[in-house]
């Protein structure tokens, strides 16, 4: 696995990619799903640009507390900055898989594109369970990259694409194996939903248009992708959105899983 590094300008893209009205859609999902109430104890997972810890913040209001966790400093340091005036919001640096926090500290939690990156899943969700109270819940959502559909014409070359682009992923297929591994660690999981993300069209408010940037600079020099092959890549995205039949869909999925 090839991890991505986010410095400050990798931070902003992904700010970007966040502010897309595709990833809005996502939040507001997942946020209806995880609900959360006044006065409540939250804790994000992987918190990024921190959207959602805002989103969050202002459902639980000055009464509550949101964590955000995150191992990338620049994405630490927009979230911060994001969330400067709730002081109930706490951004700290922090991974997965050791969460510092004291047994039952959260009655819910949230991780969003998070676990398709993390190894040892049966600790992660052990640490997940270990935090929230008895009867907390949490809200998981990532995505199966086989469930990817981009309209191209060079179909081997997209395939080189998409193959290099799965390096920096441990698990691209994890949604498919996420409801058994959340009981395994002792959750009930009453509700699993599916998220699409469809740009029929091209353009700069789309998820994909972000997102074709961020996997050209990662594959250029994997698998032997030269920088003239993700050049082609790109303009054969763009060429199908000039005649009109661009065409990107990719599911997410969510579950809801509480604390037995």
């Amino acid at each position: 696995m090839a991890t991505l590094e986010f410095d400050e300008e990798g931070a902003r893209q992904v700010e970007r990619t966040y502010a897309t009205p595709d990833v809005v859609a996502q939040r507001a999902q997942v946020l209806a799903l995880l609900a959360p109430q006044p006065g409540e104890r939250v804790l994000d997972i992987g918190s990024g640009p921190g959207y959602l810890s805002e989103a969050i913040a202002d459902a639980v209001g000055p009464t509550g507390a949101v964590h955000g966790l995150d191992p990338s400093e620049a994405m630490n340091t927009l979230a911060r900055a994001r969330c400067a005036s709730r002081p109930w919001v706490d951004i700290e640096d922090g991974d997965a898989v050791d969460l510092p926090f004291p047994d039952g500290s959260f009655d819910a939690a949230v991780s969003t594109q998070v676990y398709e990156y993390v190894a040892d899943m049966p600790r992660a969700l052990a640490e997940l369970r270990r935090v929230l109270r008895p009867g907390g819940r949490a809200v998981v959502l990532d995505t199966d990259w086989d469930s990817l559909v981009w309209h191209t014409e060079d179909r081997a070359l997209h395939q080189r694409v998409v193959a290099a682009w799965e390096e920096h992923l441990v698990h691209p297929r994890l949604p498919r194996r996420l409801a058994g591994l959340l009981r395994r660690a002792g959750f009930t999981v009453p509700e699993q939903r599916v998220v699409v993300l469809f740009n029929p069209q091209l353009h700069a408010e789309t998820y994909s248009a972000n997102t074709m940037e961020l996997i050209a600079k990662f594959v250029t020099g994997r698998q032997g992708l030269t920088a003239e092959d993700t050049a082609a890549w790109l303009a054969d995205l763009r060429a199908r959105a000039d005649e009109g039949d661009y065409l990107f869909s990719l599911n997410r999925y969510v579950f809801l899983a509480t604390a037995a």
